[in-house]
């Protein structure tokens, strides 16, 4: 993405070249004089994910001016992202999930500050011929990993329906990206797919089993950052997850800006860009956070994940402090988009 307000940078292979690129004159700011003033935040995004397009907006829209940021898209794996946030090249990660997997597996000092989200967005598809969840027993399920959160996810909604989530179906790790692939080429049964996956696999006949947000009381799309810069520049954090939130109330208002981002940002179509935000604009929080049950919820899967016996308190994981406080004070100003 070009977008000269953006300034998005994608990378794979070496975080050292993606921060070296970010010095590159096509990622500064045409007005320099102005850019001088502002403090520049890196931000980084692990897809083009339709959660994700808020960071971009927030930074079009100017919302991250306001707040006297300049903010710099990166696109950084998820694991990655949180080693260059512990090192300080990152600010802001939104790979919530590693990051929390990362607080339960050694302790490491992060915090989640914002979920965008308060239903999980991925979906459980099918073969079309298995037309119910115990139809599923003995049968091979794709994942984008036997250990990832969306699969002990499945694990618990396939036990709600009668089956052993543990132990009836056969997880197989297909890579990430890969799950409806291998869904479509006819060696797996069924497969855990994103929004846009779940388009591709409904539009080629195969059968929605469960939307997990409709299963699961958990987040997804959650931001985080380092316990260093909320304790340091509390100022920063709470600027970043002001614009964040007027993001947030944006693309809930204009159907038609967002969809516009949505093409810019993931490069999909006009008619898949409305589809999506048609489908889940209602899992777009209000406020920037979830419930304490829903905390809890998170930090057991996470649990489950590191196969850890300790239960971490939500006050370990998570500071919703900055959204709730920005949340308020936009709302007595009455700030609209």
């Amino acid at each position: 993405m070009k977008n000269k307000s953006t300034k998005v940078l994608q990378t794979s292979k070496s975080l050292r070249f993606a921060f070296a690129l970010l010095g590159c004159t096509q990622f500064l700011a045409v007005d320099s004089v102005s850019a001088q003033s502002l403090q520049i935040v890196n931000m980084a995004i692990p897809a083009r994910s339709f959660q994700m397009v808020i960071y971009p907006l927030a930074q079009q829209k100017g919302y991250m001016k306001e707040e006297g940021l300049d903010q710099r898209v990166i696109f950084v794996a998820p694991t990655t992202s949180i080693q260059a946030m512990l090192g300080g090249d990152v600010h802001f990660t939104g790979a919530g999930s590693s990051a929390l997997v990362s607080i339960a597996r050694g302790n490491t000092p992060l915090k989640v500050v914002v979920a965008t989200n308060d239903r999980v967005l991925q979906w459980f598809v099918t073969k079309p011929e298995i037309t119910s969840p115990k139809e599923l027993k003995g049968k091979r399920i794709a994942t984008t990993g036997v250990a990832a959160i969306a699969t002990f996810m499945a694990k618990q909604v396939l036990t709600k329906h009668g089956l052993d989530g543990n132990k009836d179906v056969n997880y197989l790790d297909v890579g990430q990206g890969n799950q409806l692939a291998a869904l479509l080429g006819g060696g797996f049964d069924a497969a855990i797919l994103s929004v846009e996956q779940r388009y591709v696999a409904l539009d080629k006949g195969m059968r929605e089993m469960f939307f997990m947000g409709n299963e699961v009381k958990n987040s997804w799309g959650t931001l985080a950052t380092t316990d260093k810069l909320i304790k340091e520049n509390s100022k920063m954090v709470g600027g970043f997850v002001r614009a964040t939130l007027k993001a947030l109330r944006y693309i809930r208002q204009d159907k038609e800006g967002t969809i516009s981002a949505m093409l810019k940002f993931s490069n999909v179509s006009r008619q898949q860009a409305t589809r999506v935000y048609d489908d889940i604009i209602g899992t777009f929080t209000r406020n920037g956070a979830v419930d304490e049950e829903t905390q809890r919820n998170d930090l057991s899967i996470i649990r489950q994940v590191v196969n850890a016996n300790e239960t971490l308190s939500n006050a370990r994981g998570y500071d919703f402090s900055f959204a709730l406080e920005a949340d308020q004070q936009l709302s007595k100003i009455g700030w609209k988009p």
